[in-house]
């Protein structure tokens, strides 16, 4: 019988025993199962790592967006393929692969899904303490998106109630109070082009974000590479103006001071002072330098859909 190996965070929002054992029992009927309870990011995502060295077929993380992060690192570039139970709050990466949004329903089309690869983003950062390696699922940035996480972070029982409206509610304080008069502090260089940024947001999957559950494109044709939202100035009618149309489907015409990126094959920040940066609503830290680049077919991962 295949071995699967289920990740568990109990602190996300939508996690209890009682769906923790129908899920236990319902991927028993297909593999043998060991759960696993790592404390914190990094024990998470050296389980991920152990269980595909030692030939695991599935590892499943059951919780929010967070240690999906966690675990999609541990296992990118292996054989071992990601399953996804969500009980967090957003839960964008089950949104993306079409995975039911219900444990006990996930868990049943983990059992007959198909196994499919999925690109990523790899980051490669440069900092006074430390460089860092690292995967996104599905969005990454520097500037005003991972200012929110930083806040957010801070709050973390208010994300349980009030979700996407929280985020929402921190992304229009920190514009207003923050970033209106905000002078360019990084520069993007990408695809033979350099202009400045407050802010750098990268999708990498069309077309969700840890925002909320409205869907915001960058592209109108998502392809099958990472694309870049660069602000220049975050003023309250450049902000309102871009947030319109990205829900309304990605049609941006040219307009100064915002550019995007699509479908790119390298992109580079570099920040003075540093900055912080977030992949997949997790601030990773600070850098003065991030170079951004996709990662085609690097994670299999177990949903409904084609093989």
């Amino acid at each position: 019988m295949k071995r699967l190996l289920l990740i568990a965070n109990p602190s996300a929002s939508g996690f209890t025993g009682a769906s923790l054992r129908d899920v236990e029992m319902i991927l028993g009927e297909a593999f043998a199962v060991t759960t696993a309870w790592p404390i914190g990011p990094a024990e998470s995502r050296q389980a991920a790592a152990d269980a595909a060295a030692e030939g695991y077929s599935v590892v499943a993380a059951m919780g929010g967006d967070g240690v999906v992060h966690h675990v999609a690192n541990g296992l990118a570039f292996t054989g071992t393929s990601l399953g996804v139970i969500p009980t967090g709050t957003t839960n964008v990466v089950a949104r993306i692969l079409g995975i039911p949004l219900k444990a006990r329903a996930a868990a049943e089309r983990l059992v007959s899904g198909h196994r499919r690869l999925i690109s990523l983003a790899h980051i490669a950062t440069e900092s006074p303490l430390a460089a860092r390696s690292e995967y996104a699922v599905f969005s990454l940035g520097m500037g005003l998106d991972a200012d929110v996480v930083a806040v957010s972070d801070r709050r973390p029982a208010s994300k349980y109630y009030f979700a996407s409206a929280k985020f929402a509610g921190i992304a229009a304080n920190q514009v207003i109070r923050n970033y209106h008069s905000r002078l360019a502090t990084m520069t993007v260089e990408c695809a033979g082009e350099r202009v400045h940024a407050a802010s750098v947001l990268v999708q990498v999957h069309d077309s969700y974000t840890y925002w909320g559950r409205l869907p915001l494109r960058f592209a109108a044709d998502p392809g099958d590479g990472p694309t870049a939202m660069v602000v220049e100035r975050l003023s309250v009618p450049v902000t309102l103006g871009l947030a319109s149309r990205a829900l309304l489907g990605g049609h941006f015409p040219k307009q100064k001071g915002a550019h995007v990126f699509h479908e790119f094959e390298k992109l580079i920040v570099h920040a003075e002072p540093a900055s912080a940066f977030q992949a997949d609503g997790e601030l990773l830290g600070q850098a003065d330098s991030v170079e951004i680049t996709p990662a085609y077919d690097a994670l299999s991962v177990i949903a409904p859909g084609r093989d």
